[in-house]
């Protein structure tokens, strides 16, 4: 009896994940989608817990305690603009867990097992390691405890193609000799080096597809930890995860016009181009504008469409760029939002952001949607944006950005660009849409500028 509740709790989890990640796919319906995913995880591990197989439950109790209040304080205390952060070490506690119970599974059957498990086994471990590793660079470089611009050596491609023979040569080696334990520890050491190796050279501005990457060597790491385990729900949750992270990251790659070859040994997003384009720049100027002069071009237009980017994100301006979006309605003008693919420093960034300061579902519009409506706004505002509104994507053959699809920022009548500087975005170049005659530049942080721009619209 215990066996059918087990399967049937695995049975209503699986549809609710896949309900979830439906829902995941509108941010109208983002919010149930979670939930869904949240009840189908709950029916998971009540399902996992009747095993037979279990025969103390001490630690897994403190285990779910613990893990509990880790969750718990991260979701309350988190700021919003370290989502990307907990997503990536997410990733490598998840990896982590798969890993281990790799480890453990090996280890306990001495290393006797059939072929047909050993290579889930070897699978398993190999996507684990490298995505621990992976994951917990790109968090470092996120939360800037290392250097976000590619680190590169001499020889580094090759060096990592090598390894990755090395492991997939060890991988072939245990399914046909599975009780080499030396041989199945030295590949599990190669993963994890290679995972370093991978993220080292890749720049700021490729983090949401090595994010949405990661996260689908996660979820194979997981299925395959369903296949040794015999896990129905983890096989199916495993695959989803990997899939859709995979199938994301295409997409991501597709939104910047580069490939995954591109994306993981290109190395994009280096200072020394941010020099050249410095000086390739010099003798042009920029217009800057104040906020009283802001608000007044604001208040009397009829079409305003805000940009958001990660600068929008590290000033938390988000709440900020709704009360002037209410503003702007009062005075009678229409406000919409257009999102980039990659704006941000992972998929969906700037929708979470919006979503926390409420602003209507509606008025967010896609790259494709929005494009052919810049030439019809009197004022394009930039929050923080920089690389994806870039015209040397159309226009500079010489760009390392070019080819890249980009928000036609530059079409509407007036541009407005709220930065505290004039440094270039994570691609390490200059912006030429900064130094165009209809673009003013309001230099601050992006919250308070904000926020005096909508105190000069009370006043008038």
């Amino acid at each position: 009896m215990t066996n059918y509740i087990i399967e049937a709790a695995y049975l209503a989890a699986s549809v609710l994940f896949i309900l979830g990640l439906k829902g995941l796919t509108s941010p109208v319906t983002a919010r149930r989608g979670m939930h869904y995913a949240e009840a189908g995880m709950l029916l998971a591990i009540i399902g996992t817990l009747l095993h037979h197989e279990i025969v103390r439950y001490d630690w897994i109790i403190a285990g779910l305690a613990i893990g509990s209040v880790i969750g718990a304080l991260i979701s309350i205390y988190m700021p919003m603009t370290a989502i990307p952060q907990r997503t990536a070490i997410s990733h490598m506690f998840g990896a982590l867990a798969a890993t281990l119970v790799g480890v453990s599974e090996y280890y306990r059957h001495g290393g006797d097992l059939p072929r047909p498990m050993m290579a889930a086994l070897g699978f398993e471990v190999m996507f684990g390691a490298l995505t621990i590793t992976g994951s917990f660079l790109a968090f470092a470089k996120l939360q800037e405890l290392i250097r976000g611009a590619p680190i590169t050596y001499k020889f580094q491609n090759a060096t990592n193609l090598l390894l990755f023979a090395a492991m997939i040569g060890l991988f072939g080696y245990l399914v046909i000799n599975p009780g080499d334990a030396r041989a199945f520890y030295i590949m599990i050491g190669i993963g994890l080096l290679i995972g370093v190796l991978l993220v080292l050279p890749i720049g700021g501005a490729d983090m949401p597809v090595v994010i949405s990457l990661l996260n689908s060597y996660a979820g194979l790491a997981s299925a395959a930890t369903g296949f040794v385990l015999s896990n129905n729900v983890l096989i199916i949750a495993g695959a989803l995860d990997g899939a859709s992270g995979f199938l994301l990251s295409v997409l991501m790659s597709k939104a910047m016009n580069r490939s995954f070859a591109n994306v993981l040994f290109g190395a994009f997003g280096g200072g020394e181009q941010a020099a050249g384009a410095k000086q390739l720049a010099a003798g042009t100027t920029v217009r800057e504008i104040s906020a009283e002069d802001a608000a007044l071009q604001l208040g009397f237009a009829r079409l305003v469409i805000i940009v958001p980017g990660y600068g929008m994100a590290v000033a938390q301006a988000q709440h900020q760029v709704r009360e002037l979006a209410d503003m702007i309605h009062k005075k009678g003008g229409t406000v919409k939002y257009a999102i980039h693919p990659v704006a941000g420093r992972m998929p969906g960034h700037m929708n979470v952001l919006l979503a926390e300061a409420n602003v209507p579902y509606d008025q967010l519009y896609d790259m494709d949607q929005i494009n052919d409506e810049f030439e019809r706004a009197d004022v394009a505002l930039v929050v923080g944006a920089n690389d994806v509104v870039n015209p040397a994507a159309r226009t500079d053959p010489g760009s390392p950005i070019y080819g890249m699809p980009i928000l036609n920022v530059d079409k509407a009548q007036h541009v407005i660009v709220l930065k505290r500087s004039m440094n270039p975005g994570f691609a390490g170049i200059e912006n030429n849409l900064f130094y165009l005659p209809k673009t003013s530049m309001l230099f601050g942080h992006a919250k308070e500028s904000i926020q005096k721009v909508i105190n000069e619209l009370k006043v008038g």
